[in-house]
Order: C-alpha cells, then structure tokens, then sequence
C-alpha cells in the first residue's frame, strides 16, 4: 500500500514571510532555503515525525484562534530556551516531560504557539 513517508513541509500565511523567517533561522537555526523558505535536510533532521488532529475546543495551541501548531525536534531545549530568553522571544513558563522527551512552548512575532520537543536519547 502506498503511504505518506513524513511531512513534506509546513506551510502558513504571513503578514511579512521574509522577516518571520529570518526569525525562525536566528533563533530556531533552521536553515533558509532558495527562495526564503526553510528546511531541514541530511541526517540530522531524521526522527519520529507526529500528525496529531485535536478537538477544535482544545487549548492546547494557546488561547485564540490559532488552528495548527508547529512542533520542533531540538537537541538541547535549556540551552535554546536560555538563548531564546536572551533575545527576548515569548516563552510559555510551563514544561512538560514523558517518557519519550522533554516540551516547552514558544510564540513567533505573528502570535503562532510553537512546540519545542527534545526526545530522549
């Protein structure tokens, strides 16, 4: 049977598409792509990959009308939370650890809650 593989890529609406993604390359350091996108490629990029629909009543995303999330593998979440404080970036004080990783949330300029997840080793 034919099956999807992994996500392909993220795509969402901006109000200013080459400054939220110089944001994301400084302070997430995903790389830019031609064209302003951004992407991930090469063996650093490989891990569990989760598409996951939520009730449409759930909090989960933040408060407001937000109807995605972005989740983000990071290899050392204290150290990029630390950096993302130091620039000032918006960051939920909550944090939540499972047996497959440890999570904390962010918001980009435009308001969009991001999930940040370091999966154990």
């Amino acid at each position: 049977m034919a099956k999807a593989t992994g996500v392909g890529g993220v795509f969402l609406k901006s109000r200013d598409p080459q400054a939220l993604a110089a944001w994301y390359a400084t302070h997430l350091g995903i790389p830019t792509q031609d064209g302003g996108s951004l992407g991930f490629d090469g063996p650093e990029s490989a891990g569990m990959t989760v598409l996951a629909p939520f009730p449409l009543d759930t909090t989960y995303f933040g408060d407001g009308p937000q109807t995605f999330m972005v989740n983000f593998r990071v290899d050392d979440l204290a150290q990029l939370l630390d950096q993302l404080a130091a620039a000032g970036v918006r960051i939920d004080p909550k944090r939540e650890s499972y047996s497959y990783g440890h999570f904390a949330w962010i918001w980009d300029p435009e308001g969009n809650r991001i999930e940040l997840w370091q999966p154990l080793a």
